[in-house]
């Protein structure tokens, strides 16, 4: 976690007098007084606007555990209230009323916010920095939803997991202790099935919910609005999604992004990520992605998560809209399209996998994980850079990491990575190796491992509490497969020329499939180089291909 101790005056700055002047300029209505102790907004509010303070002081807390409230700072003249959420209307993390003397503050609605931080080059850089700080002040304080579950559950993991991703706050009470948690569970008669529950913060209580459910509860699907037609649609938040919808979005164009699972796709999982220009101490997976949501909000592009995207419809007449088919019967319409579904992690044929899957397997290593197998022995498959820095992230934290690879690392593993993992004491190297079964009890989750030799066959048992595979990734393309050119192995291909039935009225783009209007950047698309930095690059070209795509439908009508 971040120290932000001394950074609170980035936190909670004081706009100068002609700040505020130039603030006014962007403010979504005149100033409104509030009597001492009145309500400006509550916890779960939804399209809260931030309020910049003109006088007298607003006090903003937020919820502690299930009925507590913890005081976050009190605003003065010259400060504005709100975090990331106010950027995208989603409910709020915090709640305001106005101090002992009153207050009188101008609000600044989602849409008016976002024009501040872009008109003013000046005041918009001191607000991103203090909305973002924020955010990472309630994820260390754990504000945000509460998660009660005995520790150890695969499904309170893959809550917590999914949350960490979205870079939402939340704190977890344990079940099997006396507490608030317990005693809520014992009120309203819960079973262990219903575990975990999630109280999210507008009180809303939900029993064992999957990713969409919780998502829904925290605002992260809006209604999506019917009839609007998008310049862009994106499938797909990962680097080349998140690029495209960066500069797509700062360029003028309506963009929305959809994604099944969180934003950072592959990358989002990576531990830290060393050869990222301009991040020579490196960064990890989940903080880059971070950033690059919060830039795509800023620039006013729409960002649902987590939601599948089922099929797509091409256009069925010459100038008619492409759309996007969604799980429960929505739809997207956009006048292009960009395919940047990235690829699905690879499930390897090994006896008795299916009964571990989500209790003692995964397919990443994040800080959940980490403190799961603390001081266990753990066995990680995989020879890549992503296997490599997530080797580096979990072996000084666990007892003995067992690298199972078929061929020689050098072969498919960075030079960097490589001597690091060598310098680590208790990593134990299997090479030529490879995992045949897991057995244990899935309610008590791996106990070993069988790994067979290549090249003599013989076989050795491994004692493990955690399997972690790294063994690469398929396309995630199946569901365009109907409409769009795929080479033999999924991946979308591109710049080949459109299909007998699209339109013959000019060549196709580069980055273009064989659909006109329809794009595919990143690891989905065939001949990528598969790299994140690839991936932001291609997201950063196909724009100017949209633009140019855009210009032909125009002057075709």
């Amino acid at each position: 976690m971040e120290d932000l101790s001394t950074r609170r005056h980035q936190m909670f700055p004081v706009l100068s007098p002609d700040q505020i002047e130039m603030a006014r300029r962007f403010a979504s209505g005149e100033p409104v007084r509030f009597s001492p102790g009145e309500a400006i907004y509550s916890v779960g509010d939804r399209q809260a606007p931030a309020w910049l303070v003109i006088e007298g002081s607003m006090e903003v807390y937020r919820h502690e555990g299930l009925s507590g409230e913890a005081s976050i700072t009190c605003h003065g003249v010259g400060q504005l209230s709100g975090e990331v959420n106010q950027l995208s209307g989603r409910p709020t993390l915090a709640g305001a009323r106005a101090g002992q003397t009153g207050c009188t503050a101008m609000p600044f609605d989602t849409a008016h916010l976002r024009a501040l931080v872009i008109g003013s080059a000046e005041v918009g850089e001191v607000i991103m920095r203090a909305l973002i700080l924020r955010r990472v002040n309630l994820i260390d304080t754990g504000a945000g939803s509460v998660l009660i579950g005995i520790a150890g559950n695969a499904a309170l993991a893959r809550l917590q997991g999914f949350l960490a991703r979205g870079a939402f706050p939340y704190t977890v009470l344990d079940a099997a202790i006396e507490g608030e948690g317990k005693a809520l569970i014992d009120r309203l008669g819960i079973q262990a099935a219903e575990l975990p529950l999630m109280v999210c913060p507008n009180g809303t209580i939900l029993r064992n919910p999957n990713d969409a459910e919780a998502a829904t509860c925290l605002g992260m699907t809006p209604d999506l609005p019917v009839g609007k037609i998008y310049d862009v649609a994106i499938v797909g938040a990962g680097p080349a999604g998140l690029a495209t919808a960066v500069y797509a979005a700062s360029e003028g164009l309506s963009v929305i992004v959809l994604d099944e699972r969180a934003v950072g796709g592959q990358a989002g999982a990576s531990s830290r990520i060393e050869n990222y220009l301009g991040f020579p101490t490196g960064i990890s997976g989940q903080a880059l992605a971070g950033r690059a949501y919060n830039q795509a909000l800023k620039f006013g592009a729409e960002v649902v998560l987590p939601v599948a995207v089922e099929d797509l419809v091409p256009a069925q007449r010459t100038g008619s809209f492409l759309s996007l088919a969604l799980a429960g019967g929505r739809q997207v319409e956009a006048r292009t399209i960009v395919v940047a579904s990235g690829a699905r992690y690879r499930r390897p044929e090994i006896e008795g996998i299916a009964a571990f899957e989500g209790n003692g397997i995964s397919y990443w290593a994040s800080p959940i994980e980490a403190k799961l197998c603390a001081g266990q022995d753990v066995v990680l498959v995989g020879g890549g850079n992503s296997a490599g820095q997530a080797i580096a992230f979990l072996a000084p934290q666990v007892s003995k990491l067992h690298l199972v690879v078929r061929r020689a690392l050098e072969e498919t593993m960075s030079r960097y990575l490589i001597d690091r993992i060598k310098a680590l004491p208790n990593v134990v190297f299997h090479l030529n190796c490879e995992v045949d079964a897991i057995e244990g009890n899935a309610a008590q989750r791996l106990c070993s491992a069988t790994v067979r030799n290549r090249r003599d066959g013989s076989m050795a048992q491994l004692p493990l509490h955690h399997l972690f595979l790294f063994i690469g990734a398929d396309p995630n393309s199946g569901w365009v497969r109907d409409h769009i050119r795929t080479d033999p192995k999924g991946f979308i291909i591109t710049g080949q020329g459109f299909d007998a039935a699209g339109e013959q009225t000019r060549r196709p783009l580069p980055l273009e499939t064989s659909l006109p209007n329809v794009f595919a950047i990143g690891d989905v698309r065939a001949g990528s180089t598969k790299r994140v930095a690839a991936a932001v690059g291609e997201g950063a070209a196909v724009v100017a291909q949209i633009h140019l795509a855009l210009h032909h439908i125009g002057a075709r009508r």
